[in-house]
């Protein structure tokens, strides 16, 4: 099979959208506090949507929460100087869990350079949506009934690129107060079983735990240990089983006005457990509320970090590709204590 149709039937089984060999959520995934169904994902699509709170002609959507003050205070929060990577090293094999992996070509190795050319060149290639590199979805990376944020029509993404908002309006980068909620500390182990279901009470008693509250502006990336898990086991294929957050913690997010999500895999618990609503927190957070999502961070070195100095708030900094048209960007964010 091709690169490109492994892709598709790749981000098709993440969507839900074919048939999956293992589609039930786990057991663990089945305690849930609060049940939603694809009704109530509807209904928060309205309930919980920002589409016209930064006007007409808005591009940035959540990030407009990242104020001035927002990056002020975020800068108070470097205490040591002391900077820790949130980015995954990118793969460059072949696997169940990145079928489309990072090339590296070199035009131009130590072998070829000459006293008139004393230099090493080489080409990046990647496709990097999906689970196996570190990025950021922009806002126009998912619709819903046809839509983007602020009721944009998806005929406005062509072969082309995205006329609204792509990444690109993003190239002053973004500086914010970033949230480590470490749910596999917050229970004891040392990660969550794939489709562990994370919930409101999972995220309020890790604030609890940890002495912070998620304000509005933050930046919060969800730790299930997935790397580790991945040290340990090897690959699996995690568009079928993930841990990650149930769809109720949506309403959560918005009630917090966070700005940016993230996570070392794509947010969403997989499979759902919302029967007919596959991937409900990328859609109701990026078209509804117009938030980007980090996904597929290596959150294991910041949280060894923030352990070791039992703090769990830093300054998050990240600058995505300048791509006019981009739907997303590779990127390698930054932690700063």
């Amino acid at each position: 099979m091709c690169r490109t149709n492994r892709f598709i039937t790749f981000l098709l089984c993440a969507m839900g959208l074919v048939s999956l060999a293992n589609c039930g959520p786990s057991s663990e995934s089945t305690a849930a506090q609060e049940v939603v169904t694809k009704e109530t994902v509807e209904e928060w699509m309205t309930e919980l949507s920002n589409w016209g709170r930064w006007g007409e002609t808005d591009e940035l959507g959540a990030t407009n929460l990242i104020t001035a003050e927002k990056r002020l205070q975020a800068a108070s929060l470097v205490k040591q100087g002391i900077s820790v990577s949130l980015a995954h090293d990118m793969m460059t094999e072949t696997t169940v869990d990145n079928p489309t992996p990072f090339e590296l070509e070199m035009t131009t190795s130590g072998a070829d350079a000459t006293p008139e050319f004393p230099f090493c060149v080489d080409r990046f290639s990647i496709l990097y949506h999906g689970f196996g590199s570190t990025h950021l979805d922009a806002i126009c990376h998912m619709f819903h009934n046809g839509k983007m944020f602020n009721g944009h029509s998806k005929e406005e993404v062509t072969k082309d690129g995205a006329r609204r908002y792509s990444i690109h309006h993003m190239m002053n980068g973004i500086m914010t107060r970033g949230i480590l909620m470490d749910i596999p500390r917050l229970k004891g182990v040392p990660y969550l079983e794939p489709g562990t279901a994370i919930h409101p009470e999972d995220l309020e008693a890790w604030e609890a735990k940890a002495g912070l509250k998620v304000q509005r502006g933050d930046a919060v990336f969800i730790n299930t240990g997935r790397w580790k898990l991945r040290d340990e086991r090897g690959p699996w294929n995690i568009a079928e089983n993930s841990a990650g957050l149930y769809a109720s913690c949506a309403r959560w997010l918005k009630q917090r006005d966070v700005a940016i999500l993230g996570s070392d895999a794509a947010g969403d618990v997989i499979p759902s457990g919302v029967d007919g609503a596959p991937l409900p927190i990328h859609r109701l957070v990026l078209v509804a509320m117009g938030m980007p999502i980090f996904d597929n961070c290596d959150l294991g070195a910041v949280s060894d970090e923030a352990a070791r100095q039992d703090r769990w708030e830093f300054l998050l900094t990240a600058a995505p590709i300048r791509v006019v048209g981009g739907t997303g960007s590779p990127l390698n964010p930054i932690a700063t204590f």
